[in-house]
């Protein structure tokens, strides 16, 4: 059974056919979060900061590559520095790789894996 004491924090875009499986599978799974538009409001600084040192500043791991937003942005991300991508992500929740999952303001799951899912929210 999985524990239900997490604070968890899904941040996802309702037209994001990964977020609406992953948030099926946490409403099956009883799993409570507190769910957010990314669009209308995006992670904070502080959360997307630890989202680049937790993919070890692997950049094309939290940016939405396959989106029209990081395509319309025309530059080369990997030559940013840390604060413009910063900047970049949290002024635009659609450059961010969905759903976003934060649970316990520690650990960042983005995109949708059922076994890692499983792995962290147990």
């Amino acid at each position: 059974m999985l524990n239900k004491l997490k604070r968890v924090i899904f941040y996802s875009y309702p037209k994001c056919s990964t977020c609406r499986k992953a948030s099926k599978w946490l409403d099956q799974n009883n799993i409570n979060y507190q769910l957010i538009d990314i669009v209308k409001e995006q992670p904070s600084k502080k959360f997307l900061e630890m989202a680049l040192i937790q993919f070890s500043l692997d950049i094309k791991k939290i940016f939405n590559t396959r989106g029209k937003s990081y395509k319309s942005i025309g530059i080369d991300i990997l030559d940013l520095t840390q604060k413009k991508i910063i900047e970049l992500l949290s002024n635009d929740g659609k450059l961010i790789k969905r759903p976003f999952l934060i649970i316990n303001e520690s650990k960042l799951i983005l995109g949708f894996n059922e076994s890692e899912y499983i792995a962290n929210l147990k």
